[in-house]
């Protein structure tokens, strides 16, 4: 059975690439203060605009949660999917993915990854 996920950013609706998902969470050090939250979205909105690897590309904010099992202690995610794992060790090397973390490293006191290979 195959099946076929579409995820949409602010341009276009693309197809979800179930080979490879990349889920990152951030805390930011200030989660109030508006010009951090700004700054953060411009240099990560900046960064997923040029990067060459990551195909779907979705960054959220936590709902109020409705459930006690929801962890919404998160300030922002970001859901990327990949064509392959090498796709994404490539992301992790290019220019606009290092250039995001220098702009935006001071602004977080945590970050977690969790990566999904399709089974």
């Amino acid at each position: 059975m195959t099946s076929t996920v579409f995820g949409q950013n602010n341009k276009e609706m693309t197809e979800f690439d179930s080979n490879f998902s990349h889920t990152v969470f951030f805390w930011l050090k200030n989660p109030d203060n508006v010009a951090d939250r700004a700054a953060f979205e411009t240099s990560l909105r900046k960064f997923l605009d040029n990067s060459g690897y990551a195909k779907t590309k979705f960054i959220g904010t936590p709902p109020s949660a409705s459930r006690n099992v929801v962890d919404g202690s998160f300030t922002y995610s970001l859901i990327l999917s990949f064509d392959s794992a090498e796709s994404q060790k490539a992301y992790q090397d290019e220019a606009p993915h290092k250039l995001f973390i220098k702009e935006s490293e001071s602004l977080w006191n945590k970050v977690i990854v969790y990566d999904s290979i399709s089974i």
